[in-house]
C-alpha cells in the first residue's frame, strides 16, 4: 500500500469529523476504500478522529499515530518486463500487429529484450482496455442541489493589455460557476500562481455572498498542477488549497484524470465566456475596461439567458434559490498562505519568493516545504518545523545563527565595526589590541586575523585575554599565532618590563632603544692600536 503524504490524514480527519462517509472521503482524496479504512482504523485506534473539524491534530500526532499501527507494511511493488518498450508496442497495436508478431519482431530487432509473449499479451490488454469506453467514461448527469457545487477553471484568451505593467501578455479567465443556477464568476488575469488561485476563490466567494460546500476543480495532480501551475509540485497545491479549504469550510473534489467532462458545467461555462463575451469585444485589447464590461456581461447577459440546460435564468435562479443557503462567509479574513518547496543550499539558506531563509546545516542538499505568508516564512523539514522567519524583501536574508555550523557561524560577519564590538566587551586592553591590528598594515585587510584573534580570546577569561593583549601591544605582536603562544605559555601571567613615558611634548622614544647613559658606561673601542 502506498504511503499517504501526512498533511493529506489531516484532511481525511477533518472530512470523517465533518460527517462525511468513509467512501466519498476515499474518492475525494484520491485513494482506495481499503487504504481509507486502513487508515481510517489507525487513527481511530489513537482517538484522533473525534473532536472539532478546525481543530486538527498535528502532523507530527498523525505520523506517530500511523507508525504505531501495525497493519501498515510497505507494499511490493511488480514492474512488468516490457514496460521499456511500451511506447513501441502502443504504435504496433495501432497499426493492427498481433501481441505474437509484436513478441516475435522485438526479440530479432533488439537484443536487450527479454521480455515474455504473456507479458506482451497483459501490456496490450492494459492499452486496449485504457482506450476503450467503460462505465467511468460515461458523464452521469447530476442534478446538483442548491449551494451544494461550483465548478472552477481556467480558459486561455489569446494576449491584452495588462495596464498595471503596460505591456502586452498572455491572458486568461477565470471562471467559477454554481452547480444549481450556472450563475458564474469570472475574472482576467495574467498568470496561473497558486497565489492568484487562491485570492481567485476569495473574490468569487466574496462576489457570491457565500462559500458553496464542494469546490471542482480541474485534477489537482494533471491539470492544475502541470498546465496551470508550471513547476509548482502537486503537495505544495495540495497544502495551500486545503488551507483555504478549511478556512472557508469547503470541500476540494477533484476531476479524474483526463476527465474534463465531469465538470461539463465550467467547461461549458468558459467556452461560452470565450465565444459570447471576447468575440463580441474582440476589438477592445485593454484588460481594464474588458474587466468592466465582462462584470455587466455576467449579470446583465449571461445570468438573464435562458440556459440551455437548465431552462432558467442563471440569475433568477441564484437570487431565489442559492444565494441564502451558501455557507456564511468566515468571520476572520483570510491571510493568504501558500507553499513552496525549496531546497536548502550549500549557504544553509533556501530561496522563497526570492528571499533567502536559513535553516539547519545539517539539512543541506534536502527538499523543505516552506509555507509563506504575507510576514512570515516557516520552514518545515519531515513534517516538522525547522525555522520561522519575518519575510524579507527580494534578494535580502534572513538568518539565524544556530543554524550555521558552530565553529563557522561568526565568519558571516564581515565588517570592522561588529568585531570592534565584539573585542570591547571583552575589556579596553583588547579593544585597543585590535585597533591597532586593524590598522597594523595600511593595504592589507586583517579581517581574518581579526577574527581568529577575538574568537580564540573569548575561549579564555577576561583577566587572561586582557593581559595577553596587553603584552602583545607592548611587543608589536599583532599575528594570531603570536596571541595563541603568550596564552598557550602563559606569558600573560608575567609582568611587563617598565616603561619609560616621553616627557610631555617631547620626542617619543621608540620602545626598543636602550639609554645613551647606559651606552656610555660601556669600554669604547680603540679602533687606532697597533695590532
Amino acid at each position: 500500500m502506498k504511503r499517504v503524504d501526512m498533511h493529506r490524514l489531516q484532511e481525511l480527519v477533518r472530512l470523517h469529523r465533518m460527517g462525511t462517509r468513509p467512501r466519498a472521503v476515499a474518492r475525494m482524496l484520491k485513494m482506495s476504500p481499503n487504504t481509507e479504512r486502513r487508515y481510517r482504523h489507525a487513527l481511530e485506534a489513537a482517538q484522533l478522529l473525534a473532536g472539532a473539524a478546525d481543530e486538527l491534530p498535528e502532523l507530527e500526532v498523525l505520523k506517530r499515530a500511523v507508525e504505531a499501527h501495525a497493519a501498515f507494511r510497505p507494499a511490493i511493488q511488480h514492474k512488468s518486463s516490457v514496460d521499456k518498450w511500451a511506447a513501441k508496442i502502443e504504435a504496433m497495436v495501432d497499426e493492427g500487429t498481433k501481441p505474437k508478431a509484436i513478441y516475435d519482431r522485438l526479440k530479432v530487432e533488439d537484443k536487450e529484450f527479454r521480455g515474455s509473449l504473456s507479458a506482451i499479451k497483459r501490456l496490450c490488454a492494459r492499452q486496449k482496455n485504457a482506450k476503450g469506453i467503460t462505465a467511468n467514461d460515461v458523464a452521469i448527469p447530476v442534478v446538483t442541489r442548491a449551494g451544494h457545487t461550483a465548478q472552477v477553471d481556467f480558459g486561455s484568451i489569446g494576449r491584452l493589455w495588462d495596464p498595471i505593467e503596460q505591456r502586452e501578455r498572455k491572458a486568461y479567465v477565470f471562471v467559477m460557476v454554481l452547480a444549481h443556477s450556472r450563475h458564474q464568476f469570472s475574472k482576467i488575469v495574467f498568470d496561473q500562481k497558486i497565489t492568484t488561485w487562491l485570492q481567485l476563490h476569495v473574490e468569487a466567494f466574496t462576489k457570491f455572498g457565500g462559500v458553496p460546500e464542494v469546490i471542482v476543480p480541474d485534477n489537482l495532480k494533471a491539470a492544475v498542477v502541470r498546465a496551470a501551475f508550471g513547476n509548482d509540485g502537486t503537495t505544495v497545491l495540495n497544502r495551500s488549497y486545503r488551507e483555504l479549504a478549511r478556512h472557508y469550510g469547503f470541500m476540494v473534489d477533484p476531476t479524474p484524470v483526463r476527465s474534463p467532462e465531469k465538470k461539463g458545467i465550467v467547461e461549458a461555462g468558459v467556452k461560452y465566456v470565450k465565444r459570447n463575451f471576447f468575440q463580441a469585444w474582440k476589438d477592445e485589447r485593454d484588460a481594464g475596461v474588458l474587466q468592466e464590461l465582462l462584470d455587466r456581461w455576467v449579470v446583465e447577459i449571461a445570468g438573464q439567458r435562458i440556459h440551455g440546460t437548465t431552462q432558467r435564468r442563471p440569475l433568477v435562479v441564484f437570487e431565489q434559490e442559492e444565494r441564502a443557503v451558501l455557507q456564511a462567509l468566515p468571520t476572520t479574513p483570510w491571510k493568504a498562505v501558500w507553499w513552496r518547496e525549496p531546497k536548502l543550499h550549500r549557504d544553509c539558506h533556501a530561496l522563497v519568493e526570492k528571499g533567502l531563509y536559513s535553516a539547519p546545516w545539517r539539512l543541506v542538499g534536502k527538499h523543505l516545504l516552506a509555507r509563506v505568508t504575507e510576514h512570515s516564512v516557516e520552514l518545515y523539514f519531515d513534517d516538522a518545523r525547522v525555522a520561522t522567519h519575518p519575510r524579507v524583501p527580494p534578494g535580502k536574508r534572513s538568518t539565524l545563527d544556530h543554524h550555521l555550523p558552530e565553529g563557522r557561524r561568526d565568519y558571516r560577519h564581515r565588517t570592522r565595526e561588529h568585531w570592534m564590538e565584539r573585542a570591547a566587551e571583552l575589556g579596553d586592553e583588547v579593544a585597543h589590541y585590535i585597533t591597532e591590528v586593524f590598522d597594523s598594515d595600511d593595504v592589507l585587510y586583517q579581517l581574518r586575523t581579526v577574527q581568529a584573534i577575538v574568537t580564540h580570546l573569548e575561549g579564555f577569561p577576561v583577566e587572561r585575554a586582557r593581559a595577553a593583549c596587553a603584552r602583545a601591544s607592548y611587543y608589536g605582536n599583532y599575528r594570531y599565532g603570536g596571541i595563541k603562544q603568550i596564552l598557550k605559555k602563559a606569558l600573560d601571567r608575567e609582568p611587563l618590563p617598565n616603561v619609560v613615558l616621553p616627557a610631555r611634548g617631547g620626542p617619543e622614544k621608540p620602545r626598543f632603544a636602550r639609554d645613551v647613559r647606559e651606552l656610555l658606561q660601556l669600554p669604547l673601542e680603540n679602533t687606532h692600536a697597533p695590532n
